[in-house]
């Protein structure tokens, strides 16, 4: 998880891959043993790495709305600890895998202004590491969703009428490997002798409104883009359904319910 503006994370290199690739690599994080492989193609990207420096991918461009996808094959070997996210930066919508348990655990998250602490987490219904499955966000003036192989997981309103936070910048698509040793394992350490830690992304799918100005053009929001369509500004019946279900078989941890956190429940909470 590369963590945008916070200072802990920042790139320290950065090296376009191809005269035409929308993506350019990046290096995470500290350490002095680090190996960084990416390997590009129109279907492909590959990388890993041994210490405790991170890689990862990041696109050239901003996009204030649209619809992004790709298809991910986690760390085979034990992988405590290390982080994997399809995260578009700024404001900030995350998804972020957690290893070392016998189920991976799924933790999305949505960064406003830089506000976030709107933690959701799931322990995943298949094995990551066994084969790709899709991880996709819808982003439109209405709401936010994310999905699981074309299954919504997690659904964020644009409750900007209430108060509540809604990105308002462009943000940038990144995907990102590293040691999160420490807060994302409970403590326990990670098998170093089980690397290096490999994650390939295919089968992009990139449809998204650019937007490099510091607040998303208006333009992003008009009919010129077919996510900005009546039909995706919610759930239809089936969508509704099986989000449902998800939530009720698999949401272990939802900070919506955390009155540890919040005693008075988040005005988007309230909401819902």
């Amino acid at each position: 998880m590369f963590l945008g503006d916070m200072i802990m994370f920042w790139p320290l290199g950065m090296v376009g891959l191809g005269f035409n690739s929308p993506w350019m690599s990046i290096q995470v994080g500290f350490g002095f043993l680090t190996l960084v492989v990416i390997f590009l193609d129109e279907i492909w990207i590959g990388m890993m790495f041994l210490w405790d420096v991170g890689c990862g991918i990041m696109s050239k461009l901003k996009y204030g709305s649209g619809f992004f996808r790709m298809r991910l094959k986690l760390p085979e070997r034990d992988s405590t600890a290390v982080l994997h996210s399809h995260t578009p930066l700024h404001d900030e919508i995350d998804f972020e895998f957690l290893g070392g348990s016998k189920k991976t655990t799924l933790q999305t998250n949505v960064y406003t202004n830089g506000v976030g602490g709107r933690e959701q987490r799931i322990h995943l219904w298949f094995d990551p590491t066994s084969d790709f499955h899709s991880y996709s966000i819808l982003w439109n003036h209405y709401q936010l969703v994310f999905y699981i192989d074309d299954i919504p997981i997690r659904v964020f309103k644009n409750n900007t009428r209430l108060g509540v936070g809604y990105p308002t910048q462009g943000m940038m698509i990144e995907g990102t490997l590293w040691n999160g040793e420490g807060w994302a394992s409970n403590g326990k350490p990670i098998n170093w002798r089980e690397g290096p830690f490999k994650a390939i992304y295919e089968g992009f799918k990139i449809e998204g409104c650019p937007s490099e100005g510091p607040i998303i053009s208006k333009e992003c929001d008009t009919s010129k883009y077919w996510w900005n369509g009546e039909e995706y500004r919610q759930l239809d019946s089936v969508q509704q359904r099986a989000y449902e279900n998800v939530r009720r078989k698999y949401v272990n941890y939802d900070y919506c319910s955390d009155r540890w956190r919040y005693p008075v429940a988040p005005l988007e909470c309230q909401e819902q």
